[in-house]
């Protein structure tokens, strides 16, 4: 059940502006007005904020003062405005706000401060970084070649056989893709299923317990059980980090891939399309309840039963996938996203047929009919008044609703009575709109002091 990344933009930096990265140059200061820094202190508390302290001398003349902060392995850098110092201040002071969500345990918060003099000069100070943590609890750690497991209940037994779990799951992902992981990846293993979701934050889905990060190569999950041999523990762990695998595989700065695919190949690789899924997938097939895959390209189904679905049909279709085109074809299809490439260009590149012809052959597979998508419908075609039957005028042409028919009266004229229909809708229209204004101006007349 992966998370989509997407921290960088959560409320903790929604008040800070996009601006150039942190390492970069910055003019010399003046040397008759030096800005000189000394060394920074920086704390986390899990929950509350990340604060830096970092003393300075400067000039008199100083225009303004920001923090430049950069999260996780983005590529941005936003900035904010700081308070100056009082008369007679030398130490420069920010706090950033870490509420529930705002930021995954895991991150890394690089900071620094830059003054801008009245002459337009910038300094900027040494860079700070710390790597927020949940500070809550007394974290095991066991560390292998590509994972480190860091638990809070449970014996070594149980680190141990999480830690053999992860390690043999990394590895049969990126072989499956053809990756080469070097990097550690972190996975952070809550018994307490609130504890979890003050990680994850209020907006999470209730029936989320675990989540990937590929951006800072970190898991999260919620498993209560302290027995390694757990049926749980050898389905969130491969499952779970497929999703880095994956992420490592199709990483480019455009467009994620489809979500049933990222999550589909995920339950392959964890447990395969078992026989629970494919009771699922063929029930749905057989009463016409079956979603689009068009439907689950983002965010799955919220209800408990549409989200369990979602994720039978992920594995059937990503099962089909692989039966029909082989694993080299899938393999090409998912390598194709780190070229940039679109979802029909991927499909194409990998097996050969794009998405609407993929869907159509599993489709026929299950026997079961195109599903209807839900969400709004076209409106059905409402009565025409009376001699509205007309032919559609040719491309270009402007033409009244009554102007290619004869006039009801047996008339030749024909176009008096148009242009009096012309005109009437056009004073309507602007009776339409001088009411809606003035409505508007009696709105803002109340809201005004």
């Amino acid at each position: 059940m992966g998370a989509v990344s997407r921290r960088v933009g959560r409320p903790l930096l929604a008040a800070l502006v996009a601006l150039a990265s942190l390492g970069a140059a910055a003019p010399i200061a003046r040397a008759a007005d030096p800005v000189t820094f000394g060394t920074a202190t920086v704390t986390s508390t899990f929950l509350s904020g990340i604060s830096i302290s970092e003393p300075v001398t400067m000039p008199s003349d100083v225009r303004r003062i920001d923090v430049l902060v950069r999260t996780g392995e983005s590529t941005r850098t936003f900035t904010t405005p700081v308070a100056l110092p009082g008369p007679g201040g030398s130490v420069l002071q920010y706090r950033l706000s870490t509420p529930s969500g705002a930021l995954i345990p895991n991150t890394l918060v690089e900071l620094a401060f830059r003054v801008t003099l009245s002459d337009g000069t910038a300094v900027t100070g040494p860079t700070s970084t710390i790597r927020y943590a949940d500070t809550r609890y007394t974290w095991q750690t066991i560390t292998g070649s590509l994972v480190r497991v860091h638990w809070i209940d449970g014996g070594r037994d149980f680190g141990q056989g999480a830690l053999t779990i992860a390690e043999a799951a990394v590895r049969n992902a990126a072989a499956l893709l053809g990756v080469t992981e070097t990097d550690p990846i972190d996975f952070f293993i809550y018994g307490d299923r609130t504890a979890f979701y003050d990680v994850l934050g209020p907006a999470t889905r209730e029936n989320v317990g675990a989540a990937a990060f590929p951006e800072i190569r970190t898991v999260i999950a919620n498993i209560s059980t302290t027995n390694p041999s757990d049926p749980v523990v050898a389905i969130y762990l491969p499952h779970e980090l497929t999703h880095i695998v994956f992420g490592d595989a199709t990483a480019n700065p455009y467009h994620r891939p489809l979500h049933w695919l990222n999550e589909g190949l995920a339950v392959y690789l964890s447990q395969g399309y078992d026989s629970g899924s494919r009771q699922g997938v063929e029930s749905a097939a057989g009463d016409g309840t079956l979603m689009p895959l068009a439907a689950l390209s983002g965010q799955f189904p919220t209800s408990a039963d549409r989200f369990a679905l979602a994720y039978d049909e992920a594995v059937s279709a990503v099962d089909f996938m692989v039966k029909t085109y082989g694993r080299a074809g899938v393999v090409t299809l998912i390598r194709s996203y780190a070229t940039g490439v679109s979802d029909d260009e991927a499909f194409e590149a990998g097996i050969g047929v794009d998405q609407a012809a993929f869907e159509r052959a599993w489709l026929a597979s299950l026997g079961a009919a195109a599903p209807n998508p839900f969400g709004p419908q076209p409106a059905p075609a409402g009565p025409l008044p009376s001699g509205w039957a007309a032919a559609a005028p040719t491309a270009g042409a402007i033409e009244s609703p009554t102007a290619s028919r004869a006039p009801a009266n047996g008339s030749t004229g024909g176009t008096g009575g148009d242009a009096l229909i012309l005109l009437a809708g056009i004073g309507v229209t602007i009776v339409v709109i001088a009411i809606a204004a003035e409505a508007a101006i009696r709105r803002r007349r109340r809201i005004l002091p």
